[in-house]
């Protein structure tokens, strides 16, 4: 970081707060802070679902599997246009026809309120671990190579910079400012990607340089990192419950100004994430053909493009970019785990009559209270050695997919499913997948499995659930919970949703029939 990287740094926070300020001046008085006063034009919610998706781990991973296996790692993302479709056309209508705040509340209606007490504080749990803690943790490591600072200072100054937003603006805040900070993401690494090429010899270059099934998205069986099968069952598993019932990435969605604009909001997010292969794993690819004979390292992959081929102050435009992503994150995150706790557990159970100023009062008491614990988690997830802690959680939340996508789908398209079956698979089933996960990630010496594909084995757990749940319900001698009502008219289709949804999809398998 020279001289004139600290000054684009400061120009980059310098815009950030005057867009949050400005967010924040245009919010009602006295409204709340969860949901923006559901006015979320299309393009905020496509950017902040994009944007809270994205991380600096993600892009530092994502340039290590293109430099190590290619394009195939973009199943992730390019898979996931289908569960991001679902959302739109499944289960938008029903969060916005109901007109709820938070899922927790929707999966009330449909169950009761003791389904919605275990779901929220399973949400709580999932957003403080999941996206603060080992956001932070990320995020930290960041903050404290380029600072020289410890890391609950490096955690301190990204709350700080995000919780400011969400305290402030709420929804409506956190939302704006994702849309400056994607664009300026979408800038600088379409500049990596354009300048990596140039140095390799254009496209054609690039191909003659990398062995030729870094172009194939889809891998045999015999593939012990990416075989087809189990990330063609595995991932649907992952995406239901990732796209479609977290509370940090839908929340955009529930504060959609109608129907409409959050299905052409989700439609954007479809076609930013065919971005995220030619953004992320492109200069992973390019890195390979650069630099495989001096970097011994892949996750030092974009880091090693950064700083090979952008001049001075570009640098700084970089740093600006990883922090705006860990912002973007966060403070999604803090708005979602405030939202939660305030409307799904203070206000339903303490002051359900409790006014709007009061209601973000508590909200922005729960933002602090939340940033202090995740700083505490932060800290002890860095206190531990010798393990690759970052990729160990991500794999264990993992086995936390099954019980979500079970209870929501069966919940939603299967009248006969009662409460004690929903909440039997958010107790007793999410305990079994997380004894399933350990065993899976710290397999005792007494245990001899041959454990199949770690997406494969997401999959198997949720069948299982799925049919100890239809079990339970058929078995069930109590009436079965009642169906949600959608108590908004609903609108018919439009049809620009149809045709740009439509578009997308040819678009996509067009995309993977090219990478085959």
């Amino acid at each position: 970081m020279k001289t004139l990287d600290w000054l684009i740094l400061g120009a980059y926070f310098a815009i950030l707060i005057a867009i949050g300020l400005w967010a924040s001046s245009k919010r009602k008085k006295n409204s709340s802070l969860f949901l923006a006063e559901r006015s979320l034009r299309w393009h905020h919610i496509g950017f902040s679902m994009w944007g809270t998706n994205v991380g600096p781990s993600m892009l530092i991973a994502s340039a290590s599997a293109g430099f190590t296996t290619g394009v195939v790692s973009g199943n992730f993302a390019w898979y996931a246009f289908v569960f991001i479709a679902m959302l739109a056309f499944v289960f938008a209508p029903r969060y916005l026809g109901t007109g709820v705040q938070t899922l927790p509340e929707f999966m009330g209606l449909r169950f009761g309120q003791s389904t919605r007490n275990i779901l929220a504080w399973y949400t709580i749990v999932t957003i403080v671990i999941s996206w603060l803690a080992l956001t932070l943790f990320a995020g930290g490591i960041l903050i404290r190579q380029v600072f020289d600072i410890p890391m609950w200072a490096s955690a301190a100054v990204l709350l700080v910079i995000s919780a400011f937003f969400t305290m402030l603006g709420g929804l409506k805040a956190v939302a704006y400012t994702n849309v400056y900070q994607m664009v300026l993401l979408i800038v600088v690494s379409a500049v990596l990607t354009i300048v990596g090429l140039d140095r390799v010899g254009g496209i054609g270059g690039l191909v003659d340089k990398v062995p030729a099934d870094y172009w194939v998205m889809f891998r045999p069986n015999s593939d012990a990192d990416f075989p087809w099968l189990p990330i063609i069952l595995g991932y649907p598993v992952m995406g239901v419950w990732f796209w479609c019932t977290d509370q940090s990435m839908v929340q955009p969605v529930l504060a959609a100004r109608n129907l409409k604009e959050g299905q052409l909001g989700t439609n954007l997010t479809g076609w930013l994430k065919i971005l995220d292969v030619f953004l992320y794993i492109m200069p992973g690819i390019i890195c390979y053909a650069l630099f495989h004979d001096t970097l011994s390292n892949p996750d030092e992959a974009y880091l090693t493009m950064v700083e090979n081929l952008f001049p001075v102050g570009m640098v700084g435009l970089v740093f600006a970019v990883l922090t705006a992503c860990l912002v973007s994150t966060i403070g999604s995150a803090l708005n979602a785990l405030s939202t939660v706790f305030t409307i799904d557990i203070y206000v339903k159970r303490f002051r359900p009559d409790a006014p709007q100023q009061h209601i973000n009062y508590v909200g922005r008491i729960v933002t602090v209270c939340g940033a202090l614990l995740a700083i505490m988690l932060t800290v002890a997830i860095d206190s531990i050695k010798g393990l690759n802690l970052f990729n160990v959680f991500q794999s264990v939340l993992g086995f936390i997919a099954p019980p979500m996508a079970a209870v929501f789908l069966l919940g939603v398209f299967w009248k006969r499913t009662t409460t004690r079956a929903a909440n039997l698979a958010l107790t007793a089933g999410t305990a079994f997948c997380l004894i399933v996960g350990v065993l899976y990630l710290w397999p005792p010496s007494w245990l001899h499995i041959e454990w199949p594909h770690f997406m494969m084995l997401s999959f198997l757990l949720f069948v299982v659930l799925a049919l100890m749940m239809a079990l339970v319900s058929l078995t069930d001698k109590t009436k079965p919970a009642t169906g949600i009502v959608i108590t908004k008219e609903r609108t018919p289709l439009s049809p620009l949703v149809i045709t740009l949804w439509l578009s997308l999809a040819a678009v996509m398998i067009g995309l993977y029939v090219f990478f085959n």
